[in-house]
């Protein structure tokens, strides 16, 4: 196959080696050192484990799904915490920095996932006005923000990965700096919220922690979009470094930081069951969510296209063949329920 056919087949499927460190690393502990990582990610997951109120399940389920079985959804969470700020683990009362939602098939050994704008505005159950989505976690911790994203897309939310600032510095840093190419002049705060901290001159480099998380989160540069875009930059340099034979033998400190820096309602079973999508890491397909600037009483907000939200949810129903309604559910697997159901577009 030749360079042409390589770029028309990769815009074709609109596909992006992209996902976030916290399953990489789950990942990357099924099928490491053994019993050696196996016993670092049991006692990870241990730290890490918290579930959510509404218990085992989604309400949009009639049944509680295994990863090892089913075909499910993780919503991962980026916290945009400081040290100065209160709450266990720095998470509660914190809003949401980066918000994604993965379908994973079980048939098809694939994944899906969209990144959702943290100023999308958008209905947050229980609240008498529309608000920025990243507004969910600061009113009600995991548990809104989960039910806020089933109520955008009318899809259930089996799993929540949720993770803070320590632990993408502290990933970077014991890879030792990640490779990244940057188009523009960024002069950002650093992890401590001092103004101007953090100077990176455009051009191909190698960036510290401090400068990773900078380039991820500055919204100074550009735009909230092309925000996104450099955060699913930053991801692919992650996955880069860490599958490089050298940072093997760091495998071990990698889970470590991350079970000291996130809650999540997996399991260690569930995260084993995760193992069959390790080949799928570097060929996910990336939905795009649309919409337009706006302002409203002089704040911003991103404007949700109410047709994207439909399309994008009627592809994830599809992928985790879900044809439910309310407490309804077609099971799992591929399904055989034809039945289908409007999908929010708030």
């Amino acid at each position: 196959m030749d360079r042409q056919q390589i770029r028309k087949r990769k815009k074709k499927k609109r596909r992006i080696k992209f996902i976030v460190f916290p399953l990489i690393l789950i990942l990357l502990g099924t099928v490491g050192f053994g019993s050696y990582l196996t016993y670092k990610l049991a006692n990870a997951s241990s730290k890490a484990q918290e579930t959510l109120s509404r218990g085992e399940k989604s309400q949009l389920r009639m049944n509680e799904v295994d990863p090892g079985k089913d075909n499910f959804s993780v919503l991962i969470a980026g916290i945009d915490d400081s040290k100065h700020r209160k709450g266990e683990k720095g998470f509660e009362g914190n809003r949401t920095d980066a918000l994604i939602l993965a379908t994973f098939n079980r048939d098809q050994k694939s994944v899906k996932m969209v990144s959702i704008p943290r100023d999308s505005y958008v209905t947050i159950p229980g609240r008498m006005n529309k608000d920025k989505i990243t507004h969910a976690h600061a009113f009600g911790g995991i548990d809104l923000t989960v039910d806020t994203v089933e109520h955008l897309f009318n899809i259930p939310v089996d799993y929540y990965v949720r993770v803070n600032f320590d632990a993408f510095l502290q990933i970077v840093d014991t890879l030792g700096g990640v490779d990244v190419d940057v188009k523009k002049k960024i002069v950002e705060q650093d992890s401590q919220d001092r103004p101007g901290a953090i100077t990176i001159e455009p051009g191909q480099q190698r960036l510290n922690a401090e400068q990773a998380l900078a380039f991820a989160r500055t919204r100074h540069a550009d735009s909230d979009i092309m925000r996104g875009d450099r955060q699913k930059q930053i991801v692919e340099a992650i996955i880069k470094e860490s599958t490089q034979i050298k940072s093997i033998p760091k495998y071990g400190k990698l889970i470590e930081n991350v079970g000291d820096n996130m809650s999540t309602n997996f399991t260690f079973g569930n995260m084993l069951a995760l193992l069959k999508y390790a080949k799928s890491v570097g060929d996910i397909e990336s939905l795009k969510l649309e919409g337009t600037d706006t302002r409203i009483n002089n704040i911003y907000y991103y404007s949700l296209n109410e047709q994207s939200v439909q399309n994008i949810g009627a592809r994830l129903k599809e992928h985790l063949a879900y044809t439910g309604s309310g407490t309804q559910d077609s099971g799992t697997g591929t399904g055989t329920d034809s039945s289908t159901d409007s999908t929010s577009t708030e």
